[in-house]
């Protein structure tokens, strides 16, 4: 259940995030509440994980894989362009996530 709601809150992260952009500085109702449900929802899954796996290790992989996912987003629905240091750095970020997934023991599988 831990990994669900880790993924979940990461999910609902990028919505929100993605949703930003057409909330025009809150200006537009729709985006708005997408951004601001999105963002309540992450923040309780995220609650309930550090409950079980650690605080830094909760939040290096929600944050790394939010935003390289984001980057995503940016890429395909927004046409906004990566060049070779964007998609390095990236890959570092992704590269970490792994890591701590499958060397840390600190992390409980």
């Amino acid at each position: 259940m831990t990994w669900f709601l880790l993924i979940l809150a990461i999910v609902c992260e990028v919505i929100a995030t993605s949703a930003l952009k057409s909330a025009a500085g809150f200006t537009r109702l729709g985006p708005s509440v997408i951004v601001v449900v999105g963002y309540g929802i992450a923040f309780y899954c995220l609650s309930e994980v550090v409950k079980t796996l650690p605080l830094g290790v909760t939040y290096a992989i929600w944050s790394g894989v939010g935003v390289a996912l984001i980057a995503v987003v940016g890429w395909l629905v927004f046409d906004q362009k990566l060049d070779a240091a964007a998609l390095l750095g990236l890959g570092f970020i992704v590269t970490g996530v792994v890591i701590i997934n499958v060397f840390s023991k600190t992390v409980s599988h």
